[in-house]
């Protein structure tokens, strides 16, 4: 029988992911979420409210591809890098194979001239699936502390 997923774990996972996008190695970044997944970026309030529109939303692996090739080709937007804090994940229920978890993260942006702000601050609320022996995202669903979000939304959180 398999240990349930445990805190290290999480710990790694969330450290890879937050990796990948700071080193702008977006095109890994899919590989962390199953091939049928969620993936959305919404407001705490919408989020309360129940509303499934996010300000980015894809239920594949495939749309998430698709966002990091528009990314690299199509997208224009100003360069820019973040870098993610996360806090200590609180599992929320867990299984052998399955674990609902929410991790608190602060995200800062550095924009190409060198000026730095706070950019999002939230919550990661994830399922999380172990499939031969690694963790991938069945959902991650990125709850925005704030619902101004700069328009400038460009980079996965």
């Amino acid at each position: 029988m398999a240990a349930a997923i445990n805190y290290e774990q999480l710990n790694t996972l969330n450290a890879a992911y937050a990796r990948c996008i700071d080193d702008d190695q977006l095109e890994s970044w899919p590989a962390f979420f199953r091939e049928d997944c969620l993936y959305k970026v919404t407001t705490a309030d919408n989020h309360r409210e129940g509303l499934e529109a996010g300000m980015i939303y894809a239920d594949s692996r495939g749309m998430l591809q698709d966002r990091v090739a528009a990314l690299r080709e199509a997208n224009v937007y100003e360069r820019h890098s973040y870098r993610h804090i996360t806090g200590a994940p609180f599992i929320v229920n867990s299984g052998e194979a399955e674990a609902a978890v929410e991790t608190p993260f602060i995200v800062v942006r550095t924009m190409r001239g060198g000026k730095t702000d706070v950019f999002a601050t939230g919550k990661y609320i994830d399922r999380i699936v172990a499939e031969s022996g690694q963790l991938q995202f069945a959902e991650r669903i990125v709850v925005c502390d704030s619902v101004a979000v700069d328009t400038l939304l460009a980079i996965p959180l």
